[in-house]
């Protein structure tokens, strides 16, 4: 392997979530980082599956013991890293992915010496807005403020190493790219972005 971490990040309507799980399929050497929160579990949700969930005054003191790779505060509930879990990861073999925000991923790139960063995104604006109106879901206030954010998310994309393409129905190419970069460091798909500049002219709105 390459790398011995795997820092994703990917705009809304990126479709991360189905990339990294195709990617873990095909390398099972990839192995989720799971954060720390102190936000309280959702139905479904499993303590050390998706989230350690912990309480405001535990979270706190992994702060004082320096315990955490990078940590942040959302939505009045304090999300982190624990340096334990991960380097306990690397040491077993596994490539910790992790599957993180622009803004803990620039944290987490000033700490580490040895990682490989990749972006995901839609291919442009039409194809982001098409994604996000497609789910039907949500009021067209709440889908301008997504498409704004996921935009300026877009534009951060610079910071990583590599960015890459999910197409409308080429998940799988992504993943295979994902993983390919992983083991070799190097990938020639499609899916790879190598005019920066004229893809972020793709965004311009």
């Amino acid at each position: 392997m390459k790398h011995n971490t795997l820092i994703f990040s990917g705009s809304a309507g990126s479709g991360k979530g189905t990339v990294l799980k195709l990617a873990r399929a095909m390398e099972p050497r990839l192995k989720l980082s799971v954060s720390m929160t102190t936000r309280a579990p959702r139905p479904g949700e499993e303590h050390g599956r998706e989230y350690y969930f912990v309480t405001r005054e535990e979270f706190l003191a992994t702060i004082e013991e320096d315990g955490f790779l990078e940590h942040t505060e959302y939505c009045g509930n304090f999300y982190g890293t624990p340096k334990k879990q991960f380097f306990g990861m690397i040491d077993e073999g596994f490539v910790p992915v992790l599957e993180i925000e622009t803004d803990g991923a620039a944290k987490v790139m000033k700490k580490l010496n040895d990682y490989l960063s990749v972006y995901l995104t839609p291919p442009d604006y039409g194809t982001l807005e098409a994604r996000l109106r497609g789910r039907g879901t949500e009021t067209e206030a709440s889908i301008q403020k997504r498409l704004a954010a996921a935009k300026e998310e877009i534009f951060c994309s610079d910071w990583y190493q590599n960015v890459l393409i999910n197409y409308d129905g080429c998940a799988e190419e992504a993943a295979r790219a994902m993983v390919e970069l992983v083991r070799e460091g190097e990938t020639q798909s499609r899916v790879l972005v190598r005019d920066r500049k004229a893809f972020l002219e793709g965004f311009q709105k």
